[in-house]
């Protein structure tokens, strides 16, 4: 069915910023990055990207579909482990370049693949507190939401070096 979606070419800034028509603009790459929060409580799960299919997919299923840039594969989220992000709203910024999806995470909540509720799960100090820890990362999330051995097994990392 996703076939049949279209997305409407660019003609004008008028159209692209004040219009109805879903114009999404793909990076060189073919890629739209896409910001994912928990629809209610509002909390940054997830950065990613899509491609054209995956977009089209995503409205399709109404489930987070997204392209793997580290595998090149399209990713519904949640076909491993379960996790899926039910889609309740999905938002295109003004010149349509990124998209911000609101989902609900089935399957206990969890959205990183490294067991954490939100992929952000470390802060960086900045300012003044740079000079008393340097740059040490300080964990925000202390409990894996799951074993990430458990849920995918033997199955490759997608963090690349």
């Amino acid at each position: 069915m996703s076939e049949g979606i279209q997305f409407a070419a660019r003609t004008t800034v008028e159209q692209v910023e004040e219009g109805n028509e879903l114009a999404p603009k793909f990076d060189q790459d073919g890629l739209i990055p896409v910001v994912t929060t928990d629809y209610t409580s509002g909390e940054l799960l997830m950065h990613a990207y899509m491609n054209e299919e995956a977009l089209k997919k995503t409205i399709e299923l109404g489930e987070a579909v997204y392209w793997s840039r580290s595998r090149q594969v399209l990713w519904h989220k949640g076909a491993t482990s379960g996790l899926v992000q039910k889609v309740k709203a999905l938002l295109i910024d003004d010149d349509q370049d990124t998209i911000w999806l609101r989902v609900d995470v089935m399957g206990g909540g969890a959205s990183c693949h490294v067991g954490y509720r939100s992929c952000f799960y470390r802060r960086v100090p900045v300012g003044e507190e740079t000079k008393e820890k340097g740059l040490a990362l300080e964990f925000t999330e202390t409990e894996k939401v799951f074993d990430p051995k458990d849920v995918y097994g033997d199955a490759p990392n997608p963090t690349k070096l």
